[in-house]
């Protein structure tokens, strides 16, 4: 552990705490710390960030299942022939952004403006938002001054020199209506998409730019900053209706902290509910099971849980063998399964290496070695398939029941198919030959042969959103200022407010709205 990451005494009273330092959570408290006069407690339940797995963005698979990871799994269920798809989420200083794939990907302009309506809060729509990453990027890549922004504190570029096989899948894709564009967070997403080179968050050749490394590190030893890290939060504490503190434990002590100001809640869409339902707030049915006393009912707590479907094939063996480069995820496009759709709803990511389900890599001869093959694997970009976060227990430490819910809804299996369809239609195409010496899986199935498949291939994309929903209804969670319904002093600011999940990886908009939940603190609180 590196002391100059870690605060070992914590005061009794803070103005302001935010739960989980994570993508986030680092962004909130480093926005809140910029006040001297404001005193913030940034809480991790996770260590440093400060290792080569970490750093070195090309690591990043090598965090996965281990001890940076939760280790979540989802429940099994019907539509995935009953697997349990692992739903890797960060314990590490940074979170998702200390242990991803580095995609920089913004979202589509209905994402935002979607999200506008439901809030009734035009300060979420697409033009607002633009504002923000104006403000925030530090882009590498082909100027747009509408856009793109230069000079903000987070370097966002294009991969540097990636796979030869990447132009090849760029002009198979174009042959087919989705055209390639200089720049997949431009114009393309404000329209029908596209194909092109993934933007990713890196400096200095493969140095991972995360939310810790360029909002948190420059700000520790401020006296006004304590960054506690291998705690974990247990419950919120509360005056009548408003939000008093925390209670947390750190190397088997428990310990309580007052928050003067407020409590916000960053710990994603799996921990975020479950902190809340912990805390009596949350389905009074589902609370009173587990002995714990309401304090406020909200239904749409763990509810409308979405996550992007990531389908690990279709896969070909090469005939050279190509090591991956950069992120090994340099190719991307959006495109719709259905020309009628108002947004593009796949998003396949080019995976350099081969990518097989615990299912798939039985079923078929997959060839060994990271550099023996590759897999465009078809994405599913807005899911209907609704899941929800449930208590097991009323044990901080038991792991939530985690029901995805994955390819539920007919729709979902739909899109999935056509994204398939897609992906081979590419990957087989005379551009591609020279990296193909075989189709490794799934050769050209049809019907319930396919979509059996499909249900022993999918995964998630670890894009976890949508249980704590912003909006107006019963099953609201936080308005559109991110103030949790019937309490006082408590916000919630990560992917769980997502009304709907973006359209895209979703590091960038958890950027922003926690650069959002920033500014709305900051002026209530000036």
């Amino acid at each position: 552990m590196h002391p100059e990451l870690l605060a070992e005494t914590v005061r009794p009273h803070y103005d302001f705490i935010v739960c989980g330092g994570g993508t986030a959570g680092c962004v909130i408290a480093r926005r809140l710390a910029e006040d001297p006069e404001a005193s913030v407690l940034l809480i991790e339940a996770g260590g440093s960030d400060r290792v080569p797995a970490v750093i070195d963005s090309t690591l990043w698979m090598s965090n996965i299942g281990g001890e940076r990871d939760w280790g979540y799994k989802a429940q099994p269920g019907p539509s995935l022939n009953g697997r349990t798809p692992v739903l890797p989420m960060g314990k590490v200083l940074g979170g998702g952004s200390s242990i991803n794939g580095s995609i920089w990907a913004r979202g589509h302009r209905h994402d935002y403006d979607d999200w506008a309506e439901a809030a009734g809060d035009p300060g979420w729509g697409y033009e607002a938002v633009l504002g923000i990453y104006r403000r925030i990027e530090d882009w590498q890549g082909p100027p747009d001054a509408h856009r793109r922004g230069t000079g903000g504190l987070l370097t966002v570029q294009q991969p540097q020199d990636p796979i030869p096989l990447v132009p090849a899948l760029m002009q198979a894709a174009s042959a087919i209506g989705i055209p390639a564009v200089d720049d997949i967070n431009g114009a393309a997403m404000e329209g029908e998409g596209g194909c092109g080179l993934a933007n990713v968050l890196v400096q200095d050749g493969n140095q991972r730019v995360s939310m810790a490394a360029t909002y948190i590190h420059p700000f520790l030893g401020r006296p006004n900053l304590d960054v506690l890290l291998c705690a974990e939060v247990t419950r919120i504490t509360f005056d009548g209706r408003r939000a008093s503190g925390i209670e947390f434990v750190r190397r088997g002590q428990r310990h309580r902290v007052r928050a003067g100001r407020e409590v916000v809640v960053s710990l994603g869409a799996i921990n975020t509910p479950k902190l809340l339902m912990l805390s009596g707030i949350g389905d009074d049915a589902q609370l009173r099971r587990h002995g714990i006393a309401t304090r406020q009912h909200l239904p749409g707590v763990g509810r409308n849980f979405q996550d992007h479907i990531l389908l690990a094939g279709c896969c070909w063996e090469y005939v050279t063998p190509e090591p991956p480069r950069n992120n090994a995820a340099e190719f991307v496009f959006y495109a719709k399964s259905d020309a009628a759709l108002r947004t593009p709803d796949l998003m396949p990511v080019l995976e350099e290496t081969p990518f097989a389900s615990e299912v798939i890599a039985q079923r078929y001869d997959v060839p060994k070695g990271a550099a023996s093959a590759w897999t465009l694997a078809p994405g599913l970009a807005r899911p209907d398939s609704r899941g929800e976060v449930l208590l097991a227990s009323a044990d901080p430490f038991a792991a939530p029941l985690i029901h995805a819910n994955f390819l539920a809804e007919p729709s979902d299996m739909k899109a999935m198919v056509r994204c398939v369809e897609l992906c081979r239609e590419i990957g087989n195409s005379a551009v591609c030959e020279p990296f193909r010496r075989r189709e490794v899986f799934p050769g050209d199935l049809k019907g319930r042969a396919l979509e059996d498949f499909i249900r022993n291939a999918a995964g998630t994309y670890f894009h976890q959103s949508g249980t704590a929903r912003m909006g107006r209804g019963d099953d609201a969670v936080v308005d559109g200022a991110l103030r949790v319904y019937g309490t006082e002093g408590l916000r919630v600011a990560d992917a769980s407010i997502m009304p709907s999940i973006a359209t895209g990886n979703t590091m960038a908009p958890t950027v922003v709205i926690a650069e959002r939940a920033a500014e709305l603190l900051r002026a209530a609180h000036r």
